[in-house]
């Protein structure tokens, strides 16, 4: 989607989707009281099947424990901002609304402020399984009303993802562990000029790619500037957005050397919002792409049964933690996210819905999830189970990496924050804008999406 839509456009999508939203289900008063409506994001691969599965084995056991209730489910198949845009559509009506979506943690304060989502702190108090959940799993979920709005159901990390086969050829090291951005840069030019044909670094970007560009792109080299213990997206102390860093500017830089320089993919393909579809199923396993700056979640693609199985992706690629900007402690960078299960507060079945969670988070159901997810536990107890660890190459390295981590800060504005990060990295990946006019674009967008909460550095 290079091309941005005009404002006409994008009212006829936006009506679209809200006409599609609106016929995808129909929970409220006129729906049966023994039938609970579970919207998910399904993915837009058909081959990749992994959540379909699991619910379906959910949903199997769900209605054996319960005589009488039925599961159906309303599963959304689009990338990730059209998903949320329908879920939000869903919730404004009862006559709409699931009973239980699937939340993006990053929504949470927004959705809270828009009313569409049910705090679940008297469902949680009575939950003995609540108590297994780390804290910083809990804190994920909770609005800034201090109340708890969804049941996490695993977390992420991010990191260097490369190809071993390439590396080989480039004559670079199989054990690679850059130690700042410029050994990046380095390496991905080395694969330009001794490995043809090949895409040396992919580094998601513009709106197209959504909050994937944002977190595994812009965040994971922004969190990697300044001295790593203070936010560099938002201040704490002040309760406002930070703007005119430097850290932003070289941020960017670094995204306009990838795609100035030819580094990256074509820009084409960089803003195909199914671009990720085509790195995992197509570039990592033919070794088409060098390093990809990426999440913990990929081998859920190759595992069996997924319609593209890699058993051998273990031996072909390596792992890297994100560098620092010039190696300045702690060293090393990752960002986490994660989903939660939430209930609408327009929902028809809440009690029921909340049964359906407890069904899904068993101590054995969260493992089972998990393992076929890529997913990092929130369950101390499945955590601290060896047959977890053990369970999928990559697992420790990613766990491990939770330690270094950092989370968006998930206030009302940062859906917006984040469209204004990816329209600044857009620019730069067009060639549009050099990296300081991006930045300068980023920060006029920024107080007004923020009503102008914003503090300069």
């Amino acid at each position: 989607m290079p091309v941005r839509p005009t404002a006409a456009l994008s009212a006829l999508l936006t009506a679209a989707l809200a006409a599609t939203a609106l016929s995808a289900c129909g929970s409220g008063s006129g729906s049966s009281p023994n039938t609970l409506k579970v919207s998910y994001k399904q993915s837009t691969d058909n081959s990749i099947k992994v959540m379909d599965t699991y619910l379906a084995g959910i949903k199997k056991e769900f209605e054996k424990k319960y005589p009488g209730k039925k599961v159906e489910f309303v599963p959304i198949k689009a990338p990730d901002s059209e998903y949320y845009t329908k879920v939000q559509q869903m919730m404004r009506s009862p006559r709409t609304a699931p009973d239980l979506v699937y939340e993006d943690t990053f929504l949470i304060n927004s959705d809270i402020t828009s009313g569409y989502l049910k705090p679940l702190d008297s469902y949680l108090s009575q939950w003995p399984d609540w108590k297994q959940f780390i804290d910083t799993a809990k804190a994920s979920a909770r609005g800034e009303d201090g109340k708890t709005y969804g049941v996490p159901d695993g977390t992420d990390t991010r990191g260097l993802w490369f190809d071993k086969r390439v590396f080989r050829k480039a004559g670079l090291p199989v054990n690679w562990q850059p130690r700042t951005w410029d050994d990046i840069l380095a390496a991905a030019r080395t694969i330009k000029q001794k490995v043809p044909g090949v895409v040396p670094l992919n580094v998601y970007t513009g709106k197209p790619a959504g909050e994937r560009a944002t977190m595994q792109g812009m965040e994971m080299l922004l969190y990697g500037t300044g001295d790593g213990k203070s936010d560099p997206l938002y201040d704490g102390g002040s309760k406002k957005w930070i703007a005119g860093s430097q850290g932003f500017t070289d941020s960017l830089k670094f995204v306009e050397s990838v795609y100035k320089e030819k580094l990256g993919p074509d820009v084409s393909d960089a803003l195909d919002p199914n671009y990720t579809t085509t790195v995992v199923g197509e570039l990592l396993p033919q070794g088409k792409l060098g390093i990809d700056l990426d999440g913990s979640w990929l081998p859920q693609n190759w595992l069996p049964g997924s319609g593209r199985d890699w058993p051998d992706w273990s031996k072909q690629l390596g792992l890297a933690y994100m560098p620092t900007e010039h190696g300045q402690a702690p060293g090393k960078v990752s960002m986490s996210g994660g989903w939660t299960w939430a209930v609408p507060a327009k929902a028809a079945h809440s009690d029921l819905a909340f049964d359906f969670i407890k069904t899904m988070q068993t101590e054995a159901n969260a493992k089972k999830w998990y393992i076929a997810n890529s997913g990092i536990a929130l369950r101390k107890d499945v955590a601290a189970d060896p047959s977890y660890a053990t369970a999928q190459p990559g697992i420790r390295f990613f766990t491990d990496l939770v330690s270094s981590t950092h989370y968006r800060p998930a206030y009302p504005a940062y859906p917006k924050v984040s469209t204004a990060i990816q329209e600044a990295m857009e620019s730069v990946t067009t060639g549009d804008a050099s990296a300081q006019q991006a930045a300068g674009t980023y920060d006029s967008t920024l107080k007004d999406v923020t009503g102008g909460q914003v503090v300069q550095k």
